[in-house]
């Protein structure tokens, strides 16, 4: 490891063995996880994880939404928290650093803190957020909007593929769902939020860089898109008669290629990544299918005008094929930059650490979006494989974790030091 001994003051066995304990709850195969939100294994997981928060002597509670909550009280309450946290819950077909690494090395640093003796005037909460993937409900950051007061009114009735919805999931976890938003923190409460998080991308691994410094996230838009057509025997009926829902949807994914191929390099990006086809028969012509898009750009203007030319491309295929068109908004969130102290803080203790950091966006979002429209933020990002993620190949090195974690410790600890009164 790059970093100094003398420089090093986190405990890597005691974190590895909690990633790695961590790892075999919703474990398929030999290296991935399958933990869906509000799941019978993410309630063991954060079961496991509360017990590491009590052993790091902090105060536990999960809130309205779900939200695991770890807090060390500070000597002057009045003061905003600092909160640090991720996720723990996965993808169907995940890995098992996604987010927990943030989680883990959050409860890891702090009890570092504590043990070498440590006091701070501001108190620091550690949240292992609920459903930030939003695979299960098809609307992700469900905890980090809920603690910023940013659940939309149809939430709890989101249904996942087995008919059940968030407000039944809910339920099952011990909660009420009529008190969710007493989840939500007044903005005065917060001071800043970090986030420790794998990049999921090849910029550290091009780089040659274990940590990464995120200058901000990229704003996502979520579509689902609906074609209707005409079902009809698929020996029958010739090609120039039908109303074949299936061809739509893929001149659709076409053209959204195109659309924003013709702006790279720049740092736009589109995805067809979930198709539902009805009725699903070898020998049918398709008549419905809905499938989602995401787009995500840094550059908020750059992601409109591919948005308009896309709606205009699907309006014209639906007309050419007559098919009956329907696009439903699911998720549209702008552009969100990091504080520019909390980078420069992060840019010194890199220096102190004598560590190659580089500067990068993130085109995922996190837990970090909503929390940056009630307070300051910052993100480190910890170098994968391959940039491989959302995937049982995700992996990042002990190496690198327990250098991104020890980097994630002399950051908080330089806030809480410089930054209270």
């Amino acid at each position: 490891m790059s970093t100094e001994t003398s420089n090093l003051h986190i405990n890597p066995q005691r974190l590895l063995e909690h990633i790695n304990e961590l790892a075999e709850i919703g474990k398929i195969g030999t290296t991935g996880v399958r933990r869906l939100a509000h799941s019978k294994d993410d309630l063991k997981a954060l079961a496991l994880v509360e017990q590491w928060m009590k052993d790091a002597n902090l105060y536990t509670r999960i809130d309205e939404v779900g939200n695991l909550i770890g807090r060390l009280e500070g000597e002057d309450p009045s003061q905003p928290i600092l909160m640090l946290g991720s996720h723990i819950d996965s993808q169907p077909y995940g890995g098992r650093y996604d987010g927990t690494i943030g989680v883990l090395g959050a409860i890891e640093l702090v009890q570092s803190l504590i043990e070498e003796g440590h006091t701070f005037k501001r108190t620091i909460e550690i949240v292992s957020f609920s459903d930030e993937e939003g695979s299960r409900f098809n609307k992700g950051i469900f905890g980090s909007r809920g603690l910023v007061g940013e659940l939309e009114n149809n939430e709890l009735e989101r249904k996942d593929e087995d008919g059940i919805s968030r407000r039944e999931a809910l339920k099952s976890m011990g909660l009420d769902p009529e008190k969710v938003h007493d989840a939500a923190y007044d903005s005065d409460r917060l001071f800043a939020f970090l986030e420790m998080h794998i990049e999921q991308g090849p910029v550290l691994e091009n780089e040659e860089a274990a940590v990464g410094i995120v200058t901000g996230i990229s704003g996502p838009l979520w579509l689902t898109v609906t074609y209707k057509g005409f079902a009809g025997h698929a020996g029958s009926v010739p090609m120039h008669l039908r109303q074949d829902a299936f061809l739509g949807a893929s001149e659709a994914t076409k053209a959204l290629h195109t659309i924003v191929q013709k702006r790279q390099p720049a740092s736009t990006v589109g995805t067809v990544g979930h198709v539902k086809v009805f009725p699903n028969s070898r020998n049918i012509i398709p008549e419905e299918v809905s499938f989602t898009i995401d787009l995500r750009d840094i550059d908020l203007e750059r992601r409109n005008e591919c948005e308009r030319e896309l709606r205009i491309e699907l309006e014209k295929i639906a007309s050419n094929h007559n098919l009956e068109l329907d696009i439903h908004e699911d998720t549209n969130s702008e552009p969100r930059y990091c504080a520019d102290w909390i980078q420069n803080i992060m840019i010194n203790q890199a220096e102190h650490l004598k560590i190659k950091t580089t500067e990068l966006m993130s085109g995922p979002f996190h837990d970090a979006m909503p929390l940056s429209k009630v307070c300051d933020y910052g993100m480190i990002f910890v170098r994968c494989k391959d940039g491989i993620s959302h995937n049982p190949l995700e992996y990042s090195s002990e190496q690198d974790i327990i250098e991104g974690t020890n980097f994630y410790y002399h950051t908080v600890k330089n806030i809480l030091t410089e930054y209270s009164h």
